[in-house]
């Protein structure tokens, strides 16, 4: 875990791929108790740390995660996140050059709970919500391409399910489509960066989170 951002009421930490954002059933420790026991050690906190969680990141994904320290500021940001006003924007490394350079696209997805996985229709269809996003082609490999992405809407796998279903499967994303698993585990969408008001102070915070070790990562965030 590296801390990218703290203050009284907020902590931004970049979350490794193999993280947990909250616990489940696997018992693993989710990195909200990662950022329970900085804060305590670093603070020499006695008792409970409050460490709210404001929003996820999907376990294999890796970047930039916001936390609140403060009752107040949870609160906030909730309020924030559920009403999008707080703009996160991603990279994803994919196979498949795009069809078009940039673009949005509109998806109705339907998310399957046993599966663990959604669906995208072009239409509107039973149990869908409707997911946004845009996206821009920034860079070009021999093999890979690299795709920024702005969510406009938060929905359950919406990057993944949406790219796939453009023709753009995630590297190493097998739910969705690609060839073949990283060997760590990962797939490469990255939370690159985030901004928004500061639920207390009111100021600007504006976030980028360094991209994952490796060549493939490196050699983009070089271009």
């Amino acid at each position: 875990m590296t801390v990218v951002y703290e203050d009284n009421h907020i902590i931004v930490v970049n979350k490794a791929a193999s993280e947990i954002v909250q616990g489940d059933k696997t018992g693993d420790t989710p990195l909200s108790e990662t950022v329970k026991q900085y804060l305590k050690e670093k603070y020499d906190k006695p008792g409970n740390v409050f460490v709210g969680v404001t929003h996820r990141l999907d376990r294999p994904v890796s970047g930039l995660v916001v936390f609140a320290k403060t009752s107040k500021a949870l609160t906030r940001l909730n309020e924030m996140f559920k009403k999008s006003e707080v703009k996160k924007t991603y990279w994803a490394i994919v196979k498949d050059a795009p069809k078009a350079m940039e673009g949005q696209l509109q998806h109705y997805l339907v998310r399957n709970e046993k599966q663990n996985k959604s669906y995208a229709y072009d239409k509107e269809v039973p149990n869908s919500k409707k997911a946004i996003l845009n996206y821009k082609l920034i860079g070009r490999s021999q093999n890979y391409y690299l795709l920024e992405v702005d969510l406009q809407t938060g929905r359950h796998h919406q990057i993944r399910c949406q790219l796939a279903k453009m023709g753009c499967p995630i590297k190493g994303d097998l739910k969705y489509g690609s060839a073949r698993s990283n060997p760590d585990g990962s797939i490469c969408l990255h939370s690159r960066y985030v901004s928004f008001v500061h639920p207390v102070s009111k100021q600007l915070i504006a976030l980028e989170a360094p991209v994952p070790e490796g060549n493939l990562w490196n050699g983009f965030e070089k271009l």
